[in-house]
């Protein structure tokens, strides 16, 4: 039996959420390809078939839709990321798993991108973030400075501050994804081993010199 929103007031029916999440769908849809700007509550509506009102009632604003839509993105990136490092048997092997995550979700996700992009810069290049540090959510820098500190802990990598060569390789990586997303013709693949070689030269211990 279908549950009635009022057996359950603050659980959502089967069909609020399947509208919900049609919803956001097609802000992420719109935001992608038009931008956040000439995104409307009217123009989401339209797009999935419902009345404003709907909409209205399902998220109250546009801002409350868009924030939802940029957090599931956020939320089915982070969910890769983390599915590859799983499988990494080692230290170095999960940060070559972090850096080819990154790109690859990106490279095979690119509305999520733009989605991404869209919410948290505040300009039409690109450049200039909304809330300083706010592309690093979802604690991106901290996953990889862990990463980092178990393989400096089991003697693989060399001694460095963790959070800044963090933030170097998250900065490299989303340089190549933004030059990427002006220029598409960019080799992403040939990219993201110039990023794995990069990355394992500012952390592996020098070779012993014979």
């Amino acid at each position: 039996m279908t549950p009635r929103r009022g057996d359950a007031p603050d659980v959502p029916t089967f069909t609020e959420r399947a509208r919900r999440q049609q919803l956001i769908e097609a802000t992420i849809d719109l935001v992608s390809t038009r931008g956040y700007p000439a995104t409307s509550l009217s123009a989401i509506a339209e797009r999935a078939g419902l009345s404003k009102a709907a909409v209205l009632y399902h998220f109250s604003s546009k801002d409350n839709l868009t924030r939802a839509a940029l957090e599931q993105v956020l939320e089915q990136f982070g969910a890769h990321v983390t599915e590859r490092l799983a499988q990494a048997s080692g230290p170095r092997e999960a940060v070559i798993a972090y850096v080819r995550a990154m790109i690859g979700y990106q490279q095979a996700h690119r509305r999520h991108v733009r989605v991404i992009t869209e919410m948290l810069l505040d300009d039409a290049g690109g450049t200039r973030l909304k809330t300083p540090g706010s592309h690093d959510t979802k604690g991106r820098w901290q996953m990889l400075a862990g990463l980092l500190t178990d393989g400096q802990q089991a003697g693989v990598f060399r001694e460095f501050p963790v959070q800044t060569v963090a933030l170097a390789i998250g900065g490299a990586i989303d340089g190549v994804i933004a030059h990427w997303l002006v220029h598409p013709d960019l080799d992403l693949d040939a990219a993201a081993d110039e990023l794995e070689r990069f990355t394992l030269h500012a952390i592996e211990r020098p070779a012993a010199a014979s």
